[in-house]
């Protein structure tokens, strides 16, 4: 268990504006916030720093007409003004709302409407087309919004800025205001509202309490054994529970640093250079870590890729001991770590994972090849489970009890049990007040005896770890009334390395089909490997090219002959396009939206059952 140093009350009253005030009393040195702009140098503030500047915001956010309770929206990269900002909106009882940043105009005018917020905070440029059309409020766009504040003072044009905002808040500010304001806060006031990514319809808003979420990190930190005052490399958007937690919450309520990443291209080289002690990741970002791994270990000579893989074998008989819960034998115990320090370490330390100590995934069900890969390594990814509806994580496999591919055991007060349809079902503390109404009230989520139906699949196995399928609407059903977990096609497909993303289909269908894409990262390797030109070193000059094509045939065959008939894949079309949040085919948490994909390639998709 970590140490949670001194808890400023009971767990189920304690708020995050008496956390931050216990940072800043008893660690006022230490590091809070660090950041940089573009290639400058390292920013940093420390907790009694943070605490002074988010006493000037709260005043500042008072003074322009901010409320207690009401919605204020964001709009803004992983920079310290979002951080601020967010914390300081709690400080004056408000309720923060991250809007994700690839949210098309509709759905923030769903949000704005939805919410009734009347003030948002956005970056800049980019975002103020999206933004703007809202404080019209004709038509369309017709919402409560009643002013913007804008990050970047160059793009702010009409609107408030920051800065503004800030140095009046600071000019203003009343110590005695400032602390009667955040004391009236309550533990089961609302800490904040988290939109669902909204793979499907519009995004429905889930509230959550400081008792929530307080109760969730104390109950996570019980469970996993956490590298004391690590720094947490944000990268994820805060729209997303897993990064509110990490980012946010659990930093607060460990006292521990925080590294805010703007662009989340620049996470490998960050990681890189901090050289850190946790990191978490959703699986894609996982599977591409792995990809780029191994597209340098085939770059290497013959004898250095034997000695990497050999070491690699040590390093899964290491953890395969410690999953089973047995000591490793002396030789083995020494092997692992002559395995370590002579190679697997100068491997990592090219990715800056050589001083890992934790490693974890959630969002979505974690390949098992992904994770034997990284075991090769001696890392072990402990995966987690939960939704936003849940505070986050409900099961977490820890160091001391885990199963690969499994997304572990509930947590101290959580209740799991899966339903007769395999749906499972989850009770206790963390889950959330409600979905949010437009009029402000709350449609609870739970039925008469207190079960939350999660829209997941999976079982429980005989030692108690849990074991996610697919998600129920996700459920593939044959024209033969056969059931098919896509998830589990599509993750056989992916062990090959050349399949960096998958999409099957067959609903009422007679088989399946597949849509796969080149890994961005590998194919241009593996070519080079066998002395094949890829035009202009990327993926896409590959696809076409005939031992690429044979191979995906192997990939595609070893796939199946692990897949049950029903399961097995008959057609499938190679993509070079990588898909992303951006071009939509993904959510902002990397999560396929299998209803965009379908339509984009609704015709492709016909080819594979007419052809």
């Amino acid at each position: 268990m970590t140490s949670i140093l001194r808890l400023p009350g009971d767990p189920d009253d304690i708020t995050f504006p008496a956390l931050l005030l216990r940072n800043a009393e008893d660690h006022p040195d230490l590091p809070a916030l660090s950041w940089r702009e573009d290639d400058g140098p390292t920013t940093t503030r420390t907790w009694s720093e943070v605490r002074r500047e988010v006493a000037a915001l709260a005043t500042g956010f008072t003074a322009l007409g901010v409320r207690r309770g009401e919605h204020v929206l964001m709009m803004m990269t992983n920079r310290p003004e979002h951080w601020l900002c967010d914390v300081a909106l709690v400080h004056v009882g408000a309720v923060p709302v991250t809007v994700y940043n690839t949210s098309a105009p509709g759905q923030i005018a769903h949000i704005a409407r939805h919410s009734r917020a009347r003030f948002a905070i956005v970056e800049g440029a980019r975002e103020l087309p999206r933004w703007e059309p809202l404080l019209k409020g004709t038509g369309e766009a017709s919402a409560p919004l009643e002013r913007l504040v804008v990050v970047d003072p160059d793009a702010a044009g009409p609107h408030r800025t920051y800065g503004s905002l800030l140095a009046s808040g600071a000019r203003l500010l009343d110590p005695d205001a400032f602390e009667k304001a955040w004391r009236a806060c309550a533990a089961t006031d609302p800490l904040t509202v988290v939109y669902t990514s909204g793979t499907t319809g519009d995004p429905k808003g889930v509230r959550m309490t400081h008792r929530d979420v307080v109760g969730n990190g104390v109950a996570l930190d019980a469970a996993i054994e956490f590298p004391g005052r690590a720094e947490h490399l944000c990268y994820l958007p805060f729209a997303h529970i897993a990064e509110r937690m990490l980012g946010i919450y659990l930093p607060l309520l460990r006292a521990s640093p925080v590294h805010l990443c703007r662009d989340p291209g620049q996470v490998a080289a960050l990681a890189r250079e901090l050289r850190l002690r946790e990191f978490f990741g959703v699986p894609r970002v996982w599977e591409k870590l792995a990809a780029g791994v191994r597209a340098a270990l085939a770059g290497l000579p013959e004898d250095r890729r034997r000695a990497v893989e050999a070491a690699n074998d040590v390093a899964r008989a290491h953890v395969d001991c410690r999953e089973r819960g047995e000591e490793p034998s002396a030789d083995l115990a020494a092997a692992y770590r002559e395995a370590k320090e002579k190679v697997l370490d100068p491997v990592l330390a090219l990715a800056g994972f050589d001083r890992m100590q934790w490693t974890a995934s959630a969002a979505a069900p974690m390949p098992v090849d992904v994770a034997r890969f990284w075991a090769g390594f001696g890392l072990v990814v402990m995966d987690a489970w939960g939704l936003t509806e849940t505070t986050g994580v409900v099961t977490a496999n820890g160091p001391g009890a885990f199963r690969l591919g499994s997304v572990g055991k509930p947590l101290a007060g959580m209740e799991v049990r899966v339903a007769d349809d395999g749906e499972i079902m989850v009770r206790g503390p963390f889950v959330c007040d409600g979905y949010l109404r437009a009029d402000g009230g709350v449609d609870a989520l739970v039925d008469a005896d207190g079960w939350f139906a999660t829209g997941d699949v999976g079982r429980l196995d005989d030692d108690g770890f849990l074991w996610i399928t697919d998600r129920k609407k996700e459920i593939i059903v044959t024209s033969t009334g056969r059931n098919v977990a896509p998830a589990l096609v599509e993750n056989a497909l992916k062990e090959h390395p050349l399949v960096g993303q998958a999409l099957v289909h067959g609903d009422g269908r007679s088989y399946l089909v597949a849509l796969l894409v080149l890994d961005q990262e590998m194919a241009p390797a593996w070519a080079a490997a066998r002395g094949i030109d890829a035009p202009g070193g990327a993926a896409a000059g590959l696809v076409d090219h005939p031992a690429v094509r044979e191979e995906i045939v192997r990939a595609v065959e070893a796939a199946n002959a692990r897949l049950n008939r029903t399961e097995q894949i008959k057609r499938y079309r190679l993509l070079a396009e990588e898909w992303g949040p951006e071009t939509g085919e993904l959510t902002p948490s990397l999560k396929l939206r299998r209803r965009v994909i379908r339509d984009r390639y609704q015709d492709v998709i016909e080819g594979l059952y007419t052809a």
